[in-house]
């Protein structure tokens, strides 16, 4: 593990439900609320010093299978070609996703839950999961750092297998109109700057018809049932005028565009621009490069991208 010098490691004794952990935020949500209106009380913004681990997640129990397949069917993933199944990294990516939520709904976490924006995802798969292997989980928050519309953090999640690291995925959240104390950090303009620039689409190669149940369908297999994914009401609520396919489907799909030629281990990138209005249609475009492949998905009709990255076999 290469969290932060300092941080404690808690052991969990199973995977903590979403469900239990997104109802423990919405709770806390108005306390941060009351919170980013006092950004210079005394000790001001800090990210508590621990991990979260669950030592022994199984992933050869026949519902973990069927969760796969039902995976591989909602994201475009090809089913397996040999004898052993490998776990995308996406897949991973929902296994840690639970235990990240966990840190992020602790008491001593400084940003509330409900309203954080997914930013981006940087993701290292360094060799394949088989499915049946017994994984360990490590989650952790780092980075806490100024966002020219508020405070952005990055959420760590490791998967281990036989002793050895062998997924790494680093989520960035942006909390808005929260700020941190002057002498933390350098003013709030040194964040990342996310203006839009001109947008000019490329050829597309593939386009995606997303129907009004994309999100409850992501939902039923990542766990992650957000009302603002699945619901038109829950998702007006955040003033969305209707509901918006996850980030992390998008991001999903576009690496199962990519397919085979990734091999069977890659860095894998995205950044999210605008959300996806659901049902809605995504144009894509996959380009091979000199070390892999970019690609980006946007709305043709208004000519604003949803996502960009990257997919880089490793050697």
């Amino acid at each position: 593990m290469t969290a932060p010098a300092g941080t404690r490691v808690e052991i969990l004794a199973e995977v903590p439900a979403l469900g239990r952990s997104f109802a423990r935020g919405a709770a806390g949500s108005a306390v941060d609320a009351a919170r980013r209106t006092l950004p210079g009380a005394p000790g001001g913004l800090a990210l508590p010093e621990v991990a979260y681990r669950v030592e022994h997640v199984a992933t050869d129990l026949p519902d973990v299978a069927a969760r796969l397949a039902a995976y591989r069917r909602v994201v475009g993933e090809p089913p397996p070609t040999g004898p052993v199944d490998h776990l995308p990294a996406g897949f991973l990516h929902v296994l840690g996703f639970p235990v990240a939520t966990a840190l992020m709904v602790r008491g001593d976490f400084p940003l509330p839950l409900v309203g954080l924006v997914h930013l981006a995802n940087a993701v290292t798969l360094t060799r394949p999961v088989a499915l049946g292997e017994t994984l360990r989980v490590t989650a952790w928050a780092e980075n806490l750092r100024p966002h020219r519309r508020g405070v952005q953090v990055d959420l760590v999640t490791e998967v281990a297998t036989s002793g050895e690291t062998a997924y790494r995925g680093v989520s960035t959240y942006l909390a808005k109109g929260f700020t941190l104390p002057d002498d933390v950090t350098a003013a709030a303009s040194s964040g990342t700057d996310d203006r839009r620039e001109t947008f000019v689409a490329p050829v597309p190669t593939a386009r995606w018809r997303l129907d009004a149940g994309t999100g409850r369908a992501y939902g039923a297999v990542s766990g992650d049932r957000n009302p603002i994914h699945t619901s038109a009401l829950g998702a007006k609520a955040f003033g969305f005028r209707r509901a918006i396919a996850h980030g992390m489907y998008t991001a999903a799909r576009a690496l199962a565009e990519v397919g085979p030629a990734r091999g069977d281990a890659y860095d894998w990138s995205v950044e999210f621009a605008t959300p996806v209005l659901l049902p809605g249609t995504v144009d894509v475009a996959i380009t091979r490069g000199p070390a892999g492949f970019d690609y980006v998905g946007w709305d043709a009709r208004h000519g604003r991208p949803h996502l960009t990255g990257t997919v880089t076999p490793r050697a």
